[in-house]
């Protein structure tokens, strides 16, 4: 059984899919990238793109009941690993001890060629 997750705080799925899923005591969100939740891209480098990545995942976590303490796993996707020492400290502002684990890799590309999407998993209150 499974619940989908929607809020008007994120950009709205484009697609087939749900902004998260609520499945086993976990919500996993789908990747977000650095839209507003009105659609629009946010320009200004990595740095501005992962700030709107992070608000975005902080408001569907909220929608699905949870927040960035409860997360367990996040996935970083870069369009050029360079840019991973500005992400780095980003993400280091949404997390404490003990941190969740996290894998990164670049890409070759992604939606609308913005520089950085993030997806976690969370436990729910």
């Amino acid at each position: 059984m499974k619940d989908a997750i929607q809020t008007p705080h994120a950009p709205a799925a484009i697609g087939p899919y749900s902004q998260a899923v609520i499945a086993g005591g976990l919500v996993y969100t789908s990747g977000q990238i650095p839209l507003t939740p009105d659609g629009m891209l946010v320009e200004g480098g990595v740095d501005a793109q992962a700030r709107q990545v992070f608000t975005n995942l902080r408001a569907v976590l909220a929608a699905a009941g949870t927040d960035f303490a409860r997360v367990v796993k996040a996935t970083v996707f870069l369009a050029d690993m360079n840019d991973f020492p500005v992400v780095n400290a980003v993400y280091a502002e949404h997390f404490a001890e003990p941190y969740p684990a996290r894998s990164t890799v670049q890409v070759a590309r992604l939606p609308r060629d913005v520089l950085v999407e993030i997806e976690v998993i969370a436990e729910l209150h």
